[in-house]
């Protein structure tokens, strides 16, 4: 993978990183830089995600591991989500009526 970074300050004051997609397996991927890396909080192993907001922009943040109070069990968790995007549909005719 490229190790370059190209960077530079726009008129928002925003900071641009550019980086070449590589192959990563039968996926492609991209590194992060590493001040971008310190900036998010992150480091190997842990979870980010991407939100495209309604222009079509992509924002990357650290998926924050919440504490489960200990009678929570995950596993209940796990098969209420599986259900829910199952029944996705069915909730959201719900929630708009």
């Amino acid at each position: 993978m490229n190790r370059g970074i190209k960077w530079m300050n726009d008129k928002q004051n925003a900071i641009r990183y550019s980086r070449k997609i590589g192959r990563m397996g039968n996926s492609l991927g991209v590194s992060l830089p590493k001040s971008l890396a310190a900036k998010l909080d992150v480091t190997q192993g842990d979870e980010i995600e991407f939100i495209e907001n309604d222009r079509g922009e992509v924002v990357i943040k650290k998926v924050r591991q919440i504490k489960l109070p200990d009678n929570v069990r995950t596993e209940v968790l796990e098969a209420f989500f599986d259900i829910f995007e199952e029944d996705r549909d069915i909730f959201e005719d719900l929630r708009d009526r």
